[in-house]
């Protein structure tokens, strides 16, 4: 097994060196490769992503104009050589220490798909109001499609490579958390949840979601609902479970030390 770090970079020279620092320091369970997504950057972003160059689990790359997270994570998606993935923002609001808890359901289990569920305080929110907007977005979803997710924005989303690339995502901006939850549940894949930490950094540290974000996110949600539903056997899930679908044999997942 290995896991492909998705990190999309957005004019974050203030902080990517300590989260490229962070991603790469991790004791991970398994081999591991960092994407990096230059995504327009008009600071010294990319002279910083020089500097980490030498390590050979670094692969940069490089839009030349800004376009957006989702679009970000589809290059770094079609770039990725490992069998799972997961995204981490270099904003430094996540802890990848965490990330080896959420190999942990997909390496006991055989768990598809794995959701980092933050748990939101006064020392860790950036408003009142963005964790109200979170709750109703993820609200929405839970009504939408009869499930219970915690956290559907969070940025900790963990699930098979090849999964991503068949939801064929078209959102290009932040609308994408609510477009890969929405084509998940529709279906039937359940994320596995685990607790992870988060600390929110303030509009003056870059914070650049919106509740027009959130607006999106909800027309999304209902798009996705009010779709047919894709062919459970071409889907390779089973409703509720989060697990591969049998299909001659026993899954078995490695994993070797990095």
């Amino acid at each position: 097994m290995t896991l492909s770090i998705l990190m999309p970079v957005f004019n974050e020279e203030a902080r990517l060196d300590e989260a490229l620092k962070q991603a790469l320091n991790v004791p991970y369970p398994c081999e591991i490769e960092l994407v990096v997504v230059d995504d327009g950057s008009t600071d010294r972003t990319a002279e910083i992503l020089r500097r980490h160059a030498s390590d050979p689990r670094l692969r940069p790359n490089v839009h030349q104009v800004n376009q957006g997270k989702g679009a970000a994570i589809r290059t770094a998606v079609d770039q990725a050589t490992g069998t799972y993935m997961v995204i981490l923002d270099a904003d430094l609001e996540y802890d990848p220490q965490d990330i080896p808890r959420l190999l942990q359901p997909v390496l006991d289990s055989g768990v598809q798909v794995v959701y980092g569920n933050r748990t939101f305080g006064s020392h860790s929110s950036f408003s009142f109001w963005y964790v109200m907007g979170n709750k109703a977005v993820t609200t929405a979803a839970n009504i939408l499609f009869n499930c219970y997710i915690g956290d559907l924005e969070t940025c900790f989303k963990l699930m098979p490579v090849e999964l991503y690339r068949s939801l064929t995502m078209k959102s290009r901006g932040f609308g994408m958390e609510a477009e890969v939850t929405g084509k998940l549940l529709r279906r039937g894949v359940r994320p596995y949840e685990v607790p992870i930490s988060y600390h929110a950094r303030t509009r003056e540290e870059g914070k650049k979601i919106t509740w027009r974000d959130g607006v999106e996110a909800l027309w999304i949600l209902f798009r996705e609902r009010i779709r047919n539903p894709p062919n459970r056997r071409r889907a390779g899930t089973r409703l509720g479970s989060g697990r591969r679908q049998p299909s001659g044999g026993r899954v078995r997942i490695g994993c070797s030390s990095s």
